[in-house]
């Protein structure tokens, strides 16, 4: 048997609309559709969602309830929505797809407590705000702002690079059987391990892309896809210089990276996750849309990048 299908798709993508998160239910029927179209035949899957707007939802009843219930840590709110995406995710797809064995895994993801992440707070969480109420929540909750070009501003907060999945094994054996398994949700639960080899959570949020292409490269997956809000990668974005990106080599694609053309809290870990996967595998990663996912893979919509050996063919 062949590797699994590893397909990553943002939170965002779950609540579009802040003031609506009944609306996630319906928003995951649709990712059902999706998923069962995507999902091979005899062959394990594995589904990573975002949660920055669900945490972000969480962090503004925190605040509003500060006097009087204790606020809680960002490992726990993490495993909080990693349990209730899993379970809307769970129901819909057992609900469309019938025959396969379906779990969500409580997926913890081991940083290093040193990660300059810790340091440069950069992950957006929550929903968008105009500048006016940026600067104010900047100014009363001491929150750190980051704009994202053309959408609005939204609140950053630590991101350290995923370095293991404590629960690899399980997911391991759960996709060899052909099952599909939604882990690594909302980057993963991070923890350290301190000097006892013990595991400890941290006060972060994991970009949820660049642990699931870790996923990806550690199961050897036979295919990679980022769903996300927008069809394709494009260069100039939210400019009048746009120009969308139907196919990148590995070289276009760091080179795109590292003159910092991709936004580093939206669409640059996405580039960075399929890149990696593609130069540590040796296949193409798809970044597309729901909407556009069967289309991308006619080669009609979406981007792929490529490894160079497979470009030059």
């Amino acid at each position: 048997m062949s590797g699994p299908t590893v397909l990553a798709f943002g939170g965002n993508a779950l609540l579009t609309d802040a003031s609506r998160p009944a609306f996630q239910d319906e928003v995951a029927r649709s990712f059902a559709q999706a998923v069962s179209w995507l999902l091979p035949v005899r062959q394990g899957m594995v589904l990573v969602h975002g949660n920055g707007p669900q945490v972000g939802m969480i962090l503004l009843r925190i605040e509003a309830t500060k006097q009087r219930l204790p606020p809680e840590s960002l490992d726990v709110l993490v495993a909080e929505t990693e349990g209730s995406i899993g379970y809307l995710l769970c129901r819909a797809l057992r609900n469309r797809i019938v025959g396969r064995e379906i779990a969500a895994v409580l997926t913890q993801v081991v940083v290093d407590a040193g990660d300059l992440g810790f340091a440069h707070p950069s992950k957006p969480v929550g929903p968008f705000y105009s500048a006016d109420e940026a600067g104010e929540l900047r100014e009363k909750q001491g929150w750190r702002m980051a704009e994202a070009p053309g959408r609005g501003w939204r609140r950053v907060v630590a991101s350290p690079r995923p370095l293991a999945i404590v629960e690899l094994h399980t997911i391991a054996d759960a996709v060899g059987h052909g099952h599909l398994v939604i882990a690594g949700g909302g980057g993963g639960i991070p923890v350290v391990r301190t000097d006892e080899n013990l595991l400890q959570g941290v006060e972060a949020v994991i970009d949820k892309d660049l642990t699931a292409a870790l996923l990806a490269i550690l199961l050897d997956a036979e295919r990679f896809v980022i769903l996300t809000d927008v069809p394709h990668v494009s260069t100039g974005f939210a400019t009048a210089s746009e120009r969308r990106i139907a196919r990148m080599n590995l070289v276009e694609a760091w080179r795109h990276l590292a003159a910092g053309e991709f936004a580093a809290g939206s669409m640059g870990p996405k580039v960075e996750a399929a890149a990696s996967y593609a130069e540590e595998t040796g296949r193409p990663a798809l970044i597309t849309n729901a909407e556009n996912l069967e289309e991308a893979f006619w080669g009609r919509a979406g981007t792929w990048i490529w490894p160079e050996t497979i470009m030059r063919r």
